[in-house]
């Protein structure tokens, strides 16, 4: 295989599963043929591969061997809770500009969404996890997910489902919420009421009237 200048022992092993084209669950090579594929030593490529599971790029599976991962956005969760934890304008600010990006992305995806056609059993499944949310944290997750699975966009997918875990994660810096439930489960119902009516202004609306609530929370902690 053809070394290109500057290139790791990493990058080498990614250049290779794109040039054999294997796709997310293919078995990878083995150590002793990447070793003579890449004509790295043992320990070069074991340091490689672990670098790479880390990022998601590759899954070993003990007792199998190696195998193409799928490279999800969560192993980004732990650096990005990092970065906001450390800013250097403060873990608030860093916060606050991390639900600045989600409320572009939601606003502006929840518009196409309601301009779309939204099936009853989808409507009632986003009823159903706004009930939820009175007991159940993770019903807000499904709900923020199950908004965006008729896009086809897996990418938006991700990043929302990234940016709620990181938000959760670090949430606690804010101190205790000030919202009542109540007031964050009228929020949720009026997205769902919005998409039922098929109306991309009220449902934009309503989805920006969500994250002013998030948001004032997070200038109250400024």
């Amino acid at each position: 295989m053809a070394r290109r200048s500057g290139e790791t022992v990493q990058d080498r092993i990614v250049a290779l599963i794109h040039d054999r084209g294997l796709a997310p669950g293919a078995a990878m090579p083995t150590e002793p043929q990447l070793m003579d594929l890449l004509g790295a030593s043992r320990n070069s490529v074991r340091e490689a591969v672990r670098a790479l599971q880390a990022l998601g790029i590759v899954e070993i599976r003990h007792g199998f061997g190696t195998f193409v991962g799928k490279a999800s956005l969560d192993v980004l969760s732990p650096s990005l809770e990092f970065r906001i934890r450390s800013g250097s304008q403060g873990a608030v600010k860093a916060l606050h500009d991390l639900v600045e990006i989600r409320e572009i992305l939601e606003t502006g995806l929840i518009a196409r969404v309601a301009a779309g056609s939204t099936s009853a059993s989808r409507l009632s499944a986003l009823d159903a996890l706004v009930t939820a949310m009175q007991t159940d944290l993770e019903a807000d997750r499904a709900f923020h997910a199950l908004l965006y699975e008729s896009s086809g966009n897996e990418l938006v997918l991700q990043l929302i489902d990234l940016f709620w875990q990181v938000y959760h994660q670090v949430e606690p810096i804010l101190g205790a919420p000030d919202s009542v439930m109540e007031d964050i489960v009228a929020n949720h119902r009026r997205i769902v009421d919005a998409l039922r009516a098929k109306d991309p202004v009220a449902a934009s609306d309503a989805m920006q009237q969500h994250f002013r609530g998030v948001k004032a929370r997070i200038a109250r902690a400024s």
